[in-house]
């Protein structure tokens, strides 16, 4: 018989590429996690991984066996929560992966929330990026994920449940003082001369930035990238740098000045949930505390904007 636990390593293998990498995250011994998997071989009698020089990597048999053996973790947990909903009751474990900016402002507040209203659920938060988020949805390596529906690499399929969380302007950032600062809205074509602080290339406000800034005739002369925005911030404040965020990533703690954008952007904000098994209870608790949230200022309806991506529309959408 299949133990559930050593086909989630296995699974794991697949999505993080090496046996460090499931221990790191799994908090187990590599020795551990390979001596898991060598049972698991002689549990299925067949080979599931194979050495290609220092590394591992799966056979088919070990790539077939992983992703199935998701489907069946996944019903296993659809299976214990059914039981469990006989008295509503969410439990067990769900991963929300989130996008830094939402963390702090959003994820974490809900996940104090259920801690109070269901004690016997555990919330994951994983950071991650759009680019990032998606892919792990689709393959279950997440259960939930707060993202953006104007990053085009996210495809609306009929696979996913998409459920608006509000707009959120993206703000030019200054340092204090500044001379653009006395404007209350500010074209970028007025920043052609200015030093950018970004985020790392490829991401997705890295391409917002590089997009906007092209659109308003000129390069961007970046000085830094960081996927830390706190780390980017800083840099505002202390080199004079300037940079585009979104709001939720600027709280009132920083020495900076935000600036909306004439014309104003936005990006959607949504949670978003893969469609098909019975949902769990707990899942749905996930979901009810991110959309049931307080008021959040920078998720108030923005004026009307540029679309920030092919997917970018009206009503429910989701850095």
């Amino acid at each position: 018989m299949l133990n559930s636990g050593r086909l989630h390593l296995l699974s794991q293998l697949d999505t993080l590429g090496t046996v460090r990498a499931v221990a790191d995250t799994l908090h187990l011994s590599a020795s551990t996690v390979s001596q898991q998997l060598a049972v698991l071989e002689t549990e299925t009698r067949c080979r599931l991984i194979e050495r290609t020089g220092r590394r591992v990597r799966l056979t088919p048999a070990g790539l077939l066996l992983a992703r199935r053996g998701r489907e069946i973790l996944d019903r296993m947990a659809d299976v214990e929560a059914e039981l469990r909903a006989l008295n509503d009751e969410p439990i067990g474990t769900v991963r929300l992966g989130v996008f830094q900016s939402a963390i702090y402002s959003l994820a974490v507040p809900a996940a104090n929330r259920l801690a109070t209203t269901h004690p016997h659920l555990r919330l994951e938060l994983v950071e991650m990026e759009p680019h990032e988020s998606g892919p792990a949805l689709r393959s279950g390596d997440a259960d939930v994920i707060v993202t953006t529906t104007d990053y085009t690499g996210l495809p609306r399929g009929a696979d996913l449940e998409v459920m608006s969380l509000g707009s959120d302007p993206v703000l030019l950032v200054l340092p204090h003082g500044h001379p653009l600062s006395s404007r209350g809205a500010v074209d970028l074509a007025a920043c052609k001369e200015e030093t950018w602080a970004c985020d790392r290339p490829q991401s997705y406000m890295a391409d917002l930035t590089v997009r906007l800034c092209r659109e308003a005739g000129f390069e961007p002369r970046v000085a830094c990238r960081f996927s830390n925005y706190l780390m980017l911030l800083r840099h505002v404040e202390t080199a004079g740098s300037v940079a585009l965020l979104p709001a939720l990533a600027v709280t009132a703690d920083h020495a900076v000045v935000t600036r909306r954008l004439d014309p104003p952007v936005h990006r959607n904000v949504a949670v978003v949930v893969r469609r098909g098994a019975p949902r769990r209870a707990a899942v749905n608790a996930v979901v009810g505390a991110l959309r049931d949230h307080p008021e959040i200022e920078a998720l108030a309806a923005p004026e009307p904007s540029r679309a920030q991506g092919d997917d970018a529309a009206p009503g429910p959408a989701g850095v």
